[in-house]
């Protein structure tokens, strides 16, 4: 199975990241909350990373960390879709 993740900025530029996932390499990324078979409840800390306890979680299942540079190569309409949401 194809199992990818990867910090993305919600908005442009080196803001707040969250993670998202990326299931087949013909699929956009998307936030990890689109995942509910995957993701798992964040952890309640203030300022606290958004996907932080998935990401933990899907690193020790083998999924691999893509660096933001690389999932950001294909420009942001590879994952624009997904922020419709706001997430």
């Amino acid at each position: 199975m194809y199992r990818q993740m990867c910090w993305i900025s919600k908005t442009s530029g080196d803001g707040d990241k969250i993670l998202y996932l990326q299931t087949a390499p013909s699929q956009p990324w998307r936030p990890y909350t689109h995942f509910p078979q995957f993701s798992v409840p964040d952890y309640q800390i203030p300022g606290g990373s958004k996907g932080w306890a998935t990401y933990q979680k899907l690193l020790k299942a083998g999924w691999t960390l893509v660096p933001s540079a690389r999932a950001n190569e294909f420009g942001s309409s590879v994952y624009a879709e997904s922020m419709v949401n706001g997430q």
